[in-house]
């Protein structure tokens, strides 16, 4: 079940808003929280999303947990 693991990089941002939405976090609150714009928090999560070849946040964070970056 395991797919092809990737040496996945994070920028410092990236982590922080997987960090975030791990927590349960709405794109909103964290884009407040970390003093961003709603947009940006979103492409942060789309390019996540991308790295961890998943389709929903919730696949996104189940795969990162799975490589250790949660």
């Amino acid at each position: 079940m395991a797919s092809t693991e990737k040496d996945i990089k994070l920028t410092p941002h990236e982590k922080q808003v997987l960090e975030l939405m791990a927590a349960g976090k709405l794109c909103a609150e964290i884009a407040e929280e970390l003093g961003l714009k709603l947009q940006t928090i979103k492409w942060y999560r789309m390019r996540l999303r991308e790295k961890f070849d998943a389709t929903t946040s919730s696949e996104l964070i189940h795969k990162a947990t799975e490589q250790g970056l949660l």
